[in-house]
């Protein structure tokens, strides 16, 4: 099934908050080798101005995947996820990701183009604290091959 071109522009709900645990931002520290101290220990993060542990910047990207899971769950996209190859992520921070952050994400569809049996389907996701203020602005491009590619 191909993919429907007809979601580009479509706004997903708000996701439920996703609570930034501080073992979840330690264990992800280690996973991709961010060795600051504010990372892992809630000291060192309110002695540089930060209420608990500090998420490394790439972190964004666990919560923008949960949200991107909407449109791939979606059987009517005809995303087959067997066939997704992630092309390009690219972030703006508005601010640190911290432990104790609940973060509700927007799914936004930018655009789908295909081309020669791959489509590139483009999302962003909109990320903003308990109080509606922006974090952060995850843009994620997948490459979603064709079923005779």
């Amino acid at each position: 099934m191909p993919i429907d071109a007809g979601y580009a522009g479509r706004a997903y709900p708000p996701t439920a908050p996703y609570l930034v645990g501080r073992e979840h931002v330690r264990d992800f520290a280690s996973a991709v080798g961010a060795t600051h101290p504010s990372h892992r220990d809630p000291e060192a993060a309110r002695q540089i101005g930060y209420a608990d542990v500090v998420a490394p910047p790439t972190f964004a990207v666990v919560i923008a995947q949960a949200a991107e899971a909407q449109l791939i769950a979606d059987p009517a996209a005809g995303i087959d996820f067997s066939r997704v190859v992630h092309a390009e992520e690219r972030f703006t921070h508005h601010r640190p990701i911290v432990a104790g952050d609940e973060i509700t994400t927007v799914l936004h569809v930018d655009s789908i183009t295909e081309r020669a049996g791959l489509a590139m389907v483009t999302t962003r996701c909109e990320l903003v604290d308990g109080a509606g203020r922006p974090v952060s602005t995850v843009v994620s491009t997948l490459a979603v091959r064709g079923d005779g590619t």
